[in-house]
């Protein structure tokens, strides 16, 4: 068959060569349908539990994404001056009117309510800043107005009075960019002193996408930049060093356009793809053309030469090309959608750049001319700087075997106390470097107020269990009553309105009712009012208590800036209907009172605002939970540490807790990552290791062969552990890679090994040889790829750099292992293994 395939590549390249034209035009034309997304909610599949709960509390509760806009003043009288106020006027005012803003729901001094006392038992409800004050004495009034609304203290003003916020709400996060945009030049023509910050996570997320797309465009090419100008350093020959350029760039144009072509967006994993294709594509190709420069010799047959190079290499590249394959396919069995995507398009990038370079490497070569082939004979990577220091690697190893073997056990040793260090921990603000605006405003803002990130702390009452004791306090009254509620039990009428039917059916049968007919039917009168109370649970004052003991605990939490919920709009609005007085910020005694005061509310100019934190019919309320950080480390501590609360201190029977936010969704898939990559990995490492067996036929082989593998993934996580370096969704994926080429590099190791002792049965002379040019090889694959991910160390982005620096340490660390342990090794166990 590999003879078959190879008389075909040699009898027809110019099919060759247009087969792969032809494939890359048609996808390179797929390209331009790209779309991208960079939202951490799609990190869950869409059916996840977690995030269809938190879509639909947005939905209940109306609620959206917020950018959030911060001024500081650090004079002494702080953000209370008439320039300031008047330029967070004109600013909010301003950015109210940006197409894609939700204007009545934009959160600013000057477009929400002061509620006050207007007389005995009346409040009055007018906007707090409906111009900017000029004197001192508005000023002042306004500030103590501020401070009398929990709602807006420490979150519209801060409580140091130096910085205020205008909460931004939009109708699509994927706007956030644009409409940021927008809001910088409103600021720039503002003639003000403060400082404007502009944070939040959809703008921070929207804006990685947008700095992500021109990332794309200048890391794959500067990648191939790098790998040329290596291979021009290596080969000193244009022509001869173009086929692996060609098969990288086709590969990376395949795969990107296929992936784009079957309507995959580009998440932060995918467009990573071609900057990971880029080196690893070319590896094959080194391996072809280093053996290929030291066999031809000027009155040699190309032909014959490229036969002896793929019959010596075929079957460790294929082997390679599969492992590296499986440890990108890996990353499929893990539950994060935009990660299957990722390793499944790299995996299949591996094995269509091991299909070109076997198929178009020898067919470009036999189309060269001769002449162009002649400096080659110059090149043998045995003379080479490199190949002396690789010469002088293989000496050391094979004498001091011992010792290498001790070091490189008491490198792992050292390297899992470094992996039990790792902290799982990710937050996309952090996906800036330190100087970018967003970090910058972020820990400005979160420094000044409560918190700039948001979590949900949703109580629901639990309507099932209501509905079933109503159905079966009813079941046992008059027949005339069980029957009637019967009929209606299966309608589509909603629950709440059956009782209301019922009701109106009750009373009115209940006027020609005579005996016990009459008092079973004044029961079920009872029993409707019953159930109406437990329906509209937060209407009760009970649970509004509860919700405030929650709110408490949160505060003492220390991990919390502040909360606000239904029970401050009640205690706010009943202060002022009881005098103003401090005393009366409480929670009506009856259910009546807590009524009368979310009726007074409604007559606000913002009365939709309620309806944020309750549903219209009382049955769920939210708690709004402000963070200053939205790292999933503090998202965790809060829920382990309410979880504790709420277990000592639970809710009545009928009421379930949950969270919901961004802020949590980014916990709960970081947590699904971490145990999905587990898994991937070791599920990845047991194919690996029987694919190792088989290619060797040896178990012994194949633990030799997971030795550069299993030390190099401890190293690089224990460097992560050691760095204090958060384990996160980057770091992640470095397993896969991790895992495929470290035991690419041992697979040519020994099976070049094996081949040469085969022909000489010698070990001195046989590890000779390997540090020849398979030795030689190998060293440049690893530069080539290292210095490929360069590149990625100069962006603006953090896990393009996080990646970068792994990679090369990667690549650098898995070269060091397999040219230094495994000779060692061999020499330790050559009269099992070297027979």
């Amino acid at each position: 068959m590999q003879e078959k395939i190879v008389n075909y590549i040699f009898n027809h390249p110019k099919v060759i060569f247009g087969g792969v034209l032809l494939l890359s035009l048609i996808t390179a034309a797929m390209l331009p349908m790209i779309k991208i997304d960079t939202d951490p909610e799609n990190m869950l599949p869409v059916d996840q539990v977690e995030r269809q709960f938190h879509n639909q509390i947005k939905a209940d509760f109306n609620l959206h994404d917020m950018i959030v806009v911060g001024a500081v003043n650090q004079s002494p009288e702080g953000i209370y001056n008439p320039k300031s106020l008047q330029a967070l006027l004109t600013v909010a005012t301003q950015t109210a009117q940006i197409e894609g803003v939700i204007d009545y729901d934009l959160m600013a001094l000057s477009h929400v309510d002061n509620i006050k006392q207007a007389g005995p038992g009346s409040i009055q409800f007018e906007w707090l800043m409906k111009q900017a004050p000029s004197s001192q004495v508005d000023i002042e009034q306004l500030q103590q107005a501020v401070d009398r609304l929990p709602l807006l203290k420490n979150t519209l003003v801060s409580s140091d009075y130096k910085a205020s916020s205008i909460y931004v709400p939009i109708a699509d996060k994927n706007q956030s960019h644009r409409i940021s945009l927008e809001i910088q030049a409103i600021i720039d023509s503002v003639d003000s002193d403060d400082d404007y910050h502009i944070t939040g996570l959809p703008v921070a997320e929207d804006t990685f996408g947008y700095q992500m797309f021109v990332q794309m465009g200048i890391s794959a090419p500067m990648a191939g930049l790098m790998i040329f100008l290596l291979l021009w350093y290596f080969f000193k020959n244009l022509k001869f060093i173009a086929a692996p350029m060609i098969v990288a760039m086709a590969t990376v144009i395949m795969i990107m356009g296929a992936m784009i072509g079957m309507g995959y967006t580009v998440h932060i994993m995918s467009s990573m793809i071609a900057i990971f294709l880029m080196p690893i594509a070319v590896v094959d190709s080194i391996h072809i053309m280093s053996e290929f420069v030291e066999k031809y010799q000027a009155e040699s047959d190309r032909e014959s030469v490229i036969r002896a190079v793929i019959a010596d290499l075929f079957k460790p590249m294929l082997f390679t090309s599969i492992t590296s394959a499986v440890g990108f396919f890996s990353l499929m069995l893990t539950p994060i959608p935009p990660v299957q995507i990722f390793g499944a398009f790299v995996g299949a990038g591996i094995l269509l750049a091991f299909v070109l370079t076997i198929v178009f490497i020898p067919a470009y070569l036999v189309t060269l001319k001769k002449e162009s082939l002649d400096s080659l004979r110059k090149l043998h990577h045995s003379k080479s700087k490199l190949s002396g220091w690789v010469k002088g690697m293989g000496q050391f190893s094979v004498k001091q075997h011992k010792s290498v073997i001790v070091f490189f056990l008491s490198v792992f040793a050292v390297s899992i106390w470094g992996v039990l260090q790792i902290q799982i921990n990710d937050n996309p603000v952090r996906w800036f470097k330190t100087d970018h605006p967003i970090r910058v405003a972020d820990k400005v803002l979160n420094e000044h107020f409560a918190g700039t990130y948001d979590a949900y702390l949703v109580l629901q009452a639990d309507t099932a269990a209501i509905e079933s004791s109503f159905f079966a306090d009813a079941s046992v009254l008059a027949p005339l009553i069980s029957s009637h509620v019967e009929e209606a039990k299966n309608s589509d009428m909603d629950f709440a309105q059956q009782l209301n039917e019922w009701l109106y059916w009750a009373e009115d049968q209940l006027f020609d009712a005579q005996d016990q007919l009459a008092d079973d039917l004044e029961q079920f009168i009872a029993l409707i009012d019953q159930t109406n109370i437990q329906l509209a649970a937060f209407k009760s004052p009970d649970n509004l208590a509860y919700v405030a003991q929650l709110q408490s605990a949160l505060q003492q939490s220390g991990l919390v800036g502040k909360s606000n919920s239904l029970t401050d709009v009640v205690k706010t609005v009943n202060r002022e209907l009881r005098g103003g007085a401090a005393v009366a910020f409480d929670i009506p005694d009856s259910q009546a009172g807590v009524a009368q005061a979310l009726l007074q509310y409604q007559s606000s100019h913002r009365p939709h605002d309620l309806w944020h934190f309750v549903t219209k019919d009382y049955t769920s309320t939210v708690v709004w939970v402000q963070l200053k950080s939205g790292d999933n480390q503090d998202m965790s501590a809060v829920v382990d540490y309410m979880a504790e609360h709420i277990a000592n201190k639970p809710p009545n029977q009928l009421i379930s807790i949950h969270w919901a936010g961004k802020t949590y969704l980014n916990k709960v898939w970081q947590e699904e990552m971490v145990a999905g990559m587990g898994m991937s990995l070791i599920s990845a490492f047991v194919v690996v290791f029987l694919m190792m067996v088989l290619l060797f036929r040896s178990v012994l082989f194949g633990l030799l062969a997971m030795l550069p593998l299993t030390l190099t993934i401890a190293f690089i996580y224990g460097l992560i552990g050691w760095l204090g370096k958060d384990y996160d969704m980057p770091i992640a994926v470095l397993s896969a890679l991790t895992l495929g080429l470290s035991v690419d590099f041992a697979i040519h190791f020994l099976q070049r090994a094996r081949d040469i002792y085969a022909e000489n049965q010698d070990f001195n002379l046989t590890m000779q040889m390997m540090f020849e040019e398979p030795a030689a090889a190998i060293s440049k694959n690893a530069v080539v790829i290292a210095i490929g991910f360069t590149p990625l160390l100069f962006a603006p982005l953090m896990p393009y750099i996080t990646v970068g620096f792994f990679l090369a340490t990667i690549m650098a660390v898995s070269a060091m292992v397999t040219l230094l342990m495994l000779p060692a090794m061999l020499r330790a166990l050559k009269t099992h293994v070297m027979k």
